[in-house]
Formats: structure tokens, C-alpha cells, sequence
């Protein structure tokens, strides 16, 4: 017997999501290596707000990266494992050494901003083949990652008159 068996999960039907899941998965190594780099090269006035949230951030990526990976095995998946492979196919590019705090939050609010797209995808597929467990996930992430965008912006505004 297979996973899916037991789950209830057709296996042709969960393939586009677990291949959505790839995709994310990808994604996500590569965000999380954009992460070490602002947390290891961030310097200046932010530094001690931005050095730690750095952190936070990356060891929440790591672990998102973790259930990535075992839900593309529960879906009857082999989760991609090579760094290599994962530059081929993640729509995030690996970031430049960056130092400066407005760079790092840019690229992290652009990276946020592109996750949350595809994780809407993601969310919609397992819909379509009623995967819960995927569907839930996904909305975790959303909700998560909707207020760390509303912080990330609200700490980002220079002019405390801009709305």
C-alpha cells in the first residue's frame, strides 16, 4: 500500500500539486540562502533589528522548507534535493552580498510578494482534489506571511508622513 491509499489522494490528481510543491520547494532553499547572506552581511543603523529578524526569518524558511519536502513525500513525491537543481528551476535569484537594510528588505519584500502568488496557486490546485492537508498549509503560510509584509512595509517607510 501507498501513503495515498491510505490518505484518500488520488495519485494523478495530487501530481500537479506536488509538482507545484517542487516548484516552492526551490524557491524556498534559495530564499533561505538570500536570508543567511542578509543576515550575515547586514551592517548600519538597523543593524541589531535586522541581524536578528534575518535570523528569525531564515529559521522559519528552514522549516518551511522541511514541510515542503515531506508533503511532496505524502503526495507520493521525491522531494528535489540537489542546491544545483534547485538554481535551475526557482523563479528567486540568488541575491549579491548585501549589506545595505533597504536592498535586504526589497528583495525580501519582492521575494514575499512572489511566494504569496504562488502559494495562492498552490492553495487553489489542492482545492481542486480536495487535499486539505495542502490547502492548510498554504494558508498558514498566507496568514504568516500577510502581517511579516505589513510589518516589513510598516518598518521600511522612511517618511512617517506617508500613509
Amino acid at each position: 500500500m501507498k501513503t495515498l491509499d491510505y490518505l484518500h489522494l488520488d495519485a494523478s490528481a495530487v501530481s500537479k500539486v506536488s509538482t507545484a510543491l517542487q516548484q516552492l520547494l526551490a524557491d524556498y532553499q534559495v530564499f533561505y540562502t538570500n536570508l543567511r547572506n542578509f543576515h550575515w552581511n547586514i551592517k548600519g543603523h538597523g543593524f541589531f533589528v535586522l541581524h536578528s529578524k534575518f535570523e528569525e526569518m531564515y529559521d522559519d524558511t528552514a522549516e518551511k522548507v522541511d514541510e515542503l519536502a515531506e508533503r511532496i513525500l505524502m503526495l507520493g513525491g521525491t522531494p528535489e534535493s540537489k542546491f544545483s537543481e534547485y538554481l535551475k528551476v526557482s523563479k528567486i535569484k540568488e541575491a549579491d552580498v548585501t549589506s545595505c537594510g533597504n536592498d535586504a528588505l526589497k528583495n525580501i519584500l519582492d521575494t514575499y510578494g512572489y511566494l504569496i502568488g504562488e502559494e495562492r496557486k498552490v492553495l487553489a490546485l489542492a482545492g481542486e482534489v480536495d487535499d486539505e492537508a495542502t490547502v492548510a498549509l498554504m494558508s498558514d503560510y498566507l496568514k504568516e506571511q500577510e502581517k511579516l509584509v505589513w510589518m516589513l512595509v510598516a518598518y521600511s517607510t522612511c517618511d512617517c508622513k506617508e500613509k
